[in-house]
């Protein structure tokens, strides 16, 4: 198997990695990347087959497993219930309960908030160069998808800090300030959800925690770990994309000068800077993919981003066009584990950018953007405009 090694905390690949992963897929389907000793699949067709691939899945081998240090067990007390982490039958049963209440209805239902919340936070832009992330692509889905599970969204500006310190575990500089940041966070998120939790057994309302509560798969419902540990994923996962994406897609817009947000262009935005840049499979048994042969306790990375950018699922891969053929792309993963909330980020970006260019026509880049060192994450660090 070929080999490279780049660090993913290199300034030029963290600014614009897109490069590299050309030079690297032109060499093989799957190849070895030294830095995170894992192979790693980087074309389009490899990607979608090793999320799907049911001889692969998140969680480790049980003979691999290892003890987890002290300081880092309130984060992975958590991680240990979650159903991106879990294959099945605990993720059908989570993951069913999720469905269940994350109804194509409730989802629908949020457009006229998602409109609404959008010109409330445009109303607020201040005069002179500001930075969108802050006033825009930061309060928006957090707020979102407090409503959506019922917290109370004047503690949105907390839930992100929470949020923040734990998906700060899956980058590639983690230190032991993150580790113990993370777990701190976990202990604070875990109490104040027990206590929402406590609130809305008392007293239900029309909100997804309050239907989890309720929801049972075959007379089976989620335990309070569960509960809680799902709520998390929901809130982590369900605005720290979503930022990512509507900061990137907003940036590509304003460079290329599209402004007409039309489903096509929605697609374009996830394909062309995705926020999300690798997905991680174990192996559990003997499988051959794009020529290699791997055994049980091998690692897979899947390369989202370098998937999208692939010219032989798009011509013309490096280019941002919003009426190219809407194609699947794999910025949501694939398989079992397909973002659940995918249909919610899709409302999001195309009525938040939307609104966004309906009131601001001459939005415009006020100072160089820059990408955070946030790798397997892909997000700005601030995007300075002027309206």
């Amino acid at each position: 198997m070929k080999r490279f090694d780049q660090s993913p905390t290199d300034p030029q690949f963290v600014q614009n990695p897109y490069p590299t992963y050309k030079q690297v897929r032109n060499t093989d389907e799957i190849v070895w990347w030294g830095t995170y000793n894992m192979a790693c699949a980087m074309s389009y067709d490899t990607v979608r087959l090793a999320l799907r691939d049911k001889r692969m899945g998140r969680e480790q081998p049980a003979e691999l497993v290892q003890p987890v240090p002290d300081h880092m067990k309130p984060f992975y007390a958590i991680e240990a219930h979650s159903m991106l982490e879990l294959e099945p039958p605990v993720h059908t049963r989570l993951r069913g309960q999720v469905l269940r209440a994350f109804t194509s209805r409730r989802i629908a239902a949020l457009g006229p908030e998602i409109e609404a919340l959008s010109h409330h936070l445009i109303d607020q832009f201040p005069e002179g160069p500001f930075d969108l992330l802050d006033a825009f692509a930061k309060p928006l889905p957090v707020i979102i998808i407090a409503r959506l599970l019922g917290v109370p969204e004047e503690d949105a500006d907390q839930l992100l800090v929470w949020s923040n310190a734990m998906v700060a575990m899956y980058q590639a500089g983690r230190t032991r300030q993150i580790e113990d940041d993370a777990s701190t966070a976990a202990l604070d998120f875990t109490a104040y959800l027990q206590d929402v939790i406590a609130a809305k057994r008392k007293a239900p309302a029309d909100d997804l925690i309050s239907t989890l509560i309720a929801a049972s798969d075959t007379g089976e419902k989620l335990n309070e770990d569960e509960l809680i540990t799902t709520c998390i994923l929901l809130l982590n996962a369900g605005h720290e994309a979503t930022v990512h994406t509507i900061g990137n897609g907003a940036k590509t817009l304003l460079e290329t000068g599209h402004r007409d947000i039309t489903d096509g262009c929605v697609e374009e935005i996830l394909r062309f800077d995705p926020p999300l840049h690798m997905f991680t499979r174990h192996v559990y048994e003997d499988v051959s993919l794009g020529g290699h042969d791997f055994k049980r306790g091998d690692q897979i990375g899947c390369m989202l981003a370098a998937a999208n950018r692939d010219p032989l699922a798009y011509p013309d891969p490096d280019v941002f066009d919003p009426t190219r053929p809407i194609k699947q792309n794999t910025s949501f993963g694939g398989g079992i584990h397909f973002c659940v909330g995918a249909p919610l980020a899709r409302l999001e970006l195309k009525i938040a950018l939307a609104a966004l260019f309906d009131r601001c026509p001459s939005l415009a880049i006020a100072a160089p953007p820059q990408y955070g060192n946030v790798y397997h994450f892909h997000g700005l660090t601030a995007l300075q405009v002027t309206t």
